[in-house]
């Protein structure tokens, strides 16, 4: 059984990671932009103003989740994204269109690809290892996250930096807004909402992984896995019971759950149907009205995670169901995407 140890972290989203969860930003309306730190501690001014926000916030991140492990270089970069550059690519494209083909500055084409963060990170870190993006949708950061388990166990000695970044861009929400996805509400009364649609997310997290539990270790990821489009909450819930019990686990073992519930009638309601099959004793939380719905929002609940194990203690504005546990040792994230898309991901405390 593959496992690795998170002996660092860091997030930059809606939330003030720093001021996070005793200080809580609530927002209103039908989007969370991430509330963006100074870039300028990790970023060469002259830099900055060349880079779009989402390389912005993946370098920040990284640089914090490296700083947090107190590691400068790390043996492996691979990180997830659905969207990539969004700002970057419609810059190109509009131009492309409005200059009709001509006279096109490269920059925008540049920073357009998916995995321009990726090396961006790496260029100034002077990192000439390993180096992969992974653009699986909803899945990009478990993408990610077993690519690192596997290239850990090549190579138990190795540091990696791994974690996703997605954006919103003024395009992107209001082509996205079309498919009736989002609604305007407030992030307190998200959760309980009741009605179809969600608000729009964007962040971004990094995590150093090692295979050897040190001082720096914050938790141990335990395992992830995927499921993609099962036929009924049945086949769901099944799979979730083996993905436990491969790990030696019960559902009754779990001390939190934390689930991805986004304010979306049709979605929570697939939440509620398993948790009271597989949990009807065990607490359940919910992170997306902390950082929004987004296809790799996962990370920021996996920060989180993290936080309250290290920490041993859940915060209380993160509780959707039942009592917050005190010194929780055992935390299952279950995250799906318009009921498509289903990633588990098993933490257990140090």
């Amino acid at each position: 059984m593959m496992k690795a140890y998170i002996q660092g972290t860091g997030s930059i989203s809606a939330q003030d990671s720093n001021a996070f969860p005793t200080g809580i930003r609530e927002y209103e309306g039908n989007r969370l932009p991430v509330a963006d730190p100074d870039y300028k501690q990790w970023i060469d001014i002259k830099q900055i103003r060349r880079m779009g926000r989402v390389i912005k916030m993946g370098v920040g991140a990284s640089h914090i989740s490296l700083q947090d492990a107190g590691i400068t270089l790390p043996d492996a970069i691979i990180m997830g994204t659905a969207y990539g550059c969004l700002a970057d690519t419609g810059v190109f494209l509009n131009k492309l269109v409005t200059q009709r083909e001509d006279m096109l500055t490269p920059t925008a084409f540049i920073q357009s690809t998916h995995n321009t963060v990726g090396g961006q990170i790496a260029l100034m870190l002077g990192c000439h290892a390993y180096n992969n993006t992974f653009v699986h949708g909803a899945f990009s950061l478990e993408n990610a996250l077993q690519d690192s388990l596997l290239f850990l166990h090549e190579d138990p000695s190795r540091k990696i930096l791994a974690g996703a970044v997605d954006e919103i861009t003024d395009y992107s929400h209001s082509i996205l807004s079309r498919f009736g996805l989002y609604k305007n509400t407030s992030t307190a009364a998200l959760l309980h909402s009741g009605t179809p649609g969600t608000m729009a997310g964007e962040g971004a997290a990094f995590f150093v992984l090692g295979a050897e539990k040190n001082e720096q270790s914050k938790a141990e990821l335990a395992g992830v896995e995927m499921l993609y489009k099962p036929s009924s909450a049945d086949e769901t819930a099944m799979h979730i019971q083996r993905f436990l019990q491969r790990h030696g686990l019960k559902p009754a073992d779990i001390d939190l759950l934390i689930t991805g519930r986004n304010g979306d009638a049709k979605g929570d309601a697939y939440y509620g149907v398993i948790e009271q099959q597989l949990f009807p004793q065990q607490p359940v939380a919910a992170f997306k009205h902390f950082c929004g719905e987004y296809p790799t929002a996962a990370a920021f609940g996996l920060w989180m995670a993290v936080k309250a194990l290290q920490n041993g203690q859940v915060p209380a504005a993160a509780m959707f169901k039942g009592e917050a546990p005190e010194q929780p040792r055992t935390i299952l994230i279950w995250n799906h995407q318009h009921t498509t898309h289903h990633a588990l991901i098993l933490l257990k405390a140090c």
